[in-house]
């Protein structure tokens, strides 16, 4: 695929195109809207200029930061994108213009200023910076690679001096999916650095301020997941929050005072605050309203996906912040970009069939279906599901024959 000859450098080659997509953020749903937007030129036989923003060239797999080796979590995709004819800009979108359609690219050596003809926002989530005395100085999280990279190397540098009371003691805070299944995992993580005897020795605390673990679970699985934290020997604090995080300490609103160098914070997600560059609706969490073509509503020519986006995923239930589902809004929303320039229909954005897979550590995993969360399988069975979506399912396609990727990354039978 050519792309065109543009002066602000959204292109390159001589081929005039028919209009420029500027995707901003290198993620699951970033890297499946460029790849699709390429698929619908492609199919049309009409040239788009398609550049990717990514802000180190890199797809971190999120929903595996809670694993050990995080040096192997991440992939390059330069090879990829080059492939498809995408443009590859490394650096952080830091404003976005809607009226003029630029958006200012920040990145390691020259800041530079993008053009576009479709926007697809696609920046993600982030922790949430909570008031709590202490968490932002002392707290560790997982949220990203570079924080999954900061708390490996935090146990690597303690793993000599855990026979402490403060060192050898791992307090999580929230017991949603991130912090169920780093609690599962931590003693793992304690053993591949300080080994069996000390990992067996720790004391692994998991706070949460609902009254039970997985408060958005459901009834059905949550037994089997109490279960994998009562053998993984997790302590729990439900029904609490933290009042204050300090360096060698956490203190619970309870009163409950903890000693403990590594306190890990998953809870807090909001929406990247590029959202509020948009002068669209946005929800709670700060994800902007969407039609069920992935335009952001009031906003012309914008689109919006992944953990940006407040979706209906069907007709009752909005899309929830996960893998699954950015990576699928992602390719409806790169697609339908590229169809409304290419004067092509829309794709519905409707994904009903939705399942959770939870890590549960050495127990196995537990495999829901649905909304309502209905407990299909678990332990080794549910394992090996969860392996296989970790290993094969999220990850992109190796680079080869252009049809063969773009196969590999369109929408499936399934509407996925």
């Amino acid at each position: 695929m050519s792309q065109g000859n543009h002066s602000d450098g959204n292109g390159s080659g001589t081929m005039q195109t028919t209009g420029r997509i500027l995707v901003l953020g290198g993620g699951y749903s970033g890297l499946f809207a460029a790849a699709n937007a390429a698929d619908v030129a492609r199919e049309c036989d009409s040239p788009l200029s398609i550049t990717l923003v990514s802000k180190d060239g890199y797809l971190e797999h999120r929903p595996r930061l809670y694993e050990k080796n995080p040096d192997t979590l991440r992939v390059a995709v330069g090879d990829l994108v080059e492939a498809l004819g995408i443009r590859l800009v490394i650096g952080v979108a830091t404003s976005i213009d809607t009226g003029a359609k630029t958006v200012t690219v920040a990145g390691t050596d020259r800041t530079q200023v993008l053009s576009y003809d479709r926007l697809v926002l696609a920046t993600g989530s982030e922790l949430r910076h909570l008031p709590i005395p202490g968490m932002a100085q002392f707290a560790w999280n997982i949220d990203s690679y570079k924080g999954a990279k900061a708390f490996d190397d935090h146990l690597k540098a303690i793993a000599g001096t855990l026979a402490g009371p403060a060192n050898n003691t791992f307090v999580i805070i929230g017991a949603g999916m991130t912090g169920i299944e780093l609690a599962a995992e931590m003693r793992d993580r304690i053993e591949q650095h300080a080994g069996a005897a000390v990992a067996q020795a720790a004391r692994v605390i998991l706070v949460e301020r609902g009254d039970d673990v997985g408060p958005t679970f459901g009834d059905e699985p949550r037994p089997v997941i109490k279960q994998a934290l009562e053998l993984a020997k997790v302590e729990l604090r439900l029904g609490t929050g933290v009042a204050s995080v300090r360096r060698d300490s956490v203190t619970l609103t309870t009163g409950e005072k903890i000693a403990t160098a590594t306190t890990v914070m998953t809870v807090g997600m909001s929406a990247s605050a590029l959202t509020e560059q948009i002068p669209g609706k946005r929800d709670e969490s700060g994800r902007l309203h969407v039609d069920d073509n992935l335009q952001v509503i009031g906003v012309e020519h914008v689109y919006a996906t992944g953990d940006v986006a407040c979706a209906y995923a069907d007709d009752s239930n909005m899309a929830i912040m996960s893998c699954q589902t950015s990576r699928t809004m992602g390719k409806y929303a790169g697609r339908n970009a590229a169809c409304d320039l290419l004067g092509q229909p829309f794709r519905r954005y409707r994904q009903p069939d939705y399942t959770t897979c939870l890590d549960l550590g050495r127990f196995g995993a537990v495999f829901t279906m649905g909304f309502d969360r209905k407990l299909k399988t678990s332990g080794a069975e549910a394992k090996k599901r969860k392996r296989w979506i970790n290993t094969e399912v999220i990850n992109p396609p190796n680079v080869g024959p252009v049809d063969q990727i773009l196969a590999e990354m369109r929408i499936d039978q399934r509407g996925r």
